[in-house]
């Protein structure tokens, strides 16, 4: 296939599913084994390894928030500054603890149906999670924002984001909806997933470099850099224009509709994923 071409696809596939609940790992998954006919361990790791398109999108978004961060870190941010630095070192912890080891018993498994399963019950609970609201719907509102979170609700968007390392299992997904399940404003839920991103997908790209160095280069000999220098470009832009869509959607304040979309594409996402074990 023409390196442009090749290039402006995958740039597309990872540009539009890491913003959407649908496994952007497993669409680069599905992408490079039929484009360039990867096996499922060599198109997982892919997966992972084609997330630094989406970190260049992040940074470039949230440039004002990654300032405050550095700057709490040699003691000169603001108070806000210090709550998203703690929230980031906690939650990006908790998510490495959880999800290198899953790495690891993944990269040495073919597939099976058990990787679709956390997703089904996200979706769920999601689809639970929305009945209450609607029966409830005079007296429920998500208030909190980061400033109301603990210690114990980073623990448990880490927990959320780790189990991502598992294919088929979206990581903005899992953590928007550990968010909102925690009480967090849509549009403060969205922020602080696509933030966390960042360490996330920087620590996933190091740990396929760790622990899987050969099937990374392998991997990337059978794509020109041409195509792959175009697939992070494509990638990048597509994701600036996503984050701040999904953004925009969130300050409607659809709460309602949100928490059931994503519980509708989890479930049917884990659901595929069981059946086909493609991920």
């Amino acid at each position: 296939m023409n390196s442009l071409v090749l290039g402006i696809i995958l740039g597309l596939v990872q540009g539009i599913s890491e913003w959407l609940p649908i496994s952007s790992k497993t669409q680069i998954l599905l992408a490079s084994t039929f484009l360039l006919g990867l096996s499922f361990s060599k198109g997982y790791i892919f997966g992972l390894f084609m997330e630094i398109g989406t970190i260049f999108a992040a940074i470039i978004y949230f440039r004002k928030e990654i300032y405050g961060v550095i700057m709490a870190l040699v003691g000169r941010g603001s108070e806000n500054d210090m709550i998203m630095l703690k929230y980031i070192i906690v939650s990006t912890i908790i998510t490495g603890v959880m999800g290198v080891p899953i790495y690891i018993f993944i990269e040495g498994l073919v597939k099976g149906p058990v990787v679709g399963i956390p997703m089904s019950i996200l979706g769920l609970v999601l689809i639970l999670d929305g009945i209450v609201i609607y029966l409830s719907r005079k007296s429920y509102a998500p208030r909190r924002s980061l400033h109301d979170l603990s210690i114990k609700d980073f623990i448990i968007v880490g927990l959320a984001q780790g189990l991502a390392a598992l294919p088929g299992v979206s990581r903005s997904g899992m953590t928007t909806s550990a968010l909102l399940l925690l009480g967090v404003k849509p549009e403060d839920a969205f922020r602080l997933s696509f933030i966390e991103l960042i360490p996330a997908a920087l620590g996933a790209i190091g740990v396929t470099l760790i622990f899987s160095k050969h099937a990374v280069e392998s991997t990337t000999n059978l794509i020109s850099f041409s195509a792959l220098g175009i697939s992070i470009i494509i990638a990048t832009l597509i994701s600036l224009l996503l984050i701040d869509a999904l953004l925009r959607f969130a300050r409607s304040n659809r709460i309602l509709l949100l928490v059931f979309t994503l519980g509708v594409i989890a479930l049917i996402s884990g659901i595929i994923s069981s059946i086909t074990g493609l991920g």
